[in-house]
């Protein structure tokens, strides 16, 4: 699993969190994906790395400015009995 986190600017309120969420939905196989305008930005988990220029393009389509982009392994975290 991959998590890919990206600065977006431009998001002012929850119906931009959804558009975001919507789109990279839309365009790319994704486990889950969460955005904050608050925090501008948006996480997304998938099992494969995502194309860091094609999600930027999608997303900036819709009227947001990506301002960075970052993936590493992600590991679901979770209640384990052996450590």
């Amino acid at each position: 699993m991959i998590k890919t986190t990206l600065k977006i600017d431009g998001m002012m309120c929850g119906h931009c969190e959804a558009h975001v969420n919507d789109t990279v939905r839309n365009n790319f196989a994704v486990k889950k994906v969460e955005s904050s305008h608050k925090k501008g930005t948006t996480e997304i988990i998938s099992e494969q790395p995502l194309d860091a220029e094609k999600l930027k393009a999608a997303i900036e389509a819709d009227g947001y400015k990506v301002l960075s982009s970052e993936s590493e392994p992600y590991e679901k975290k979770g209640f384990s009995l052996f450590k």
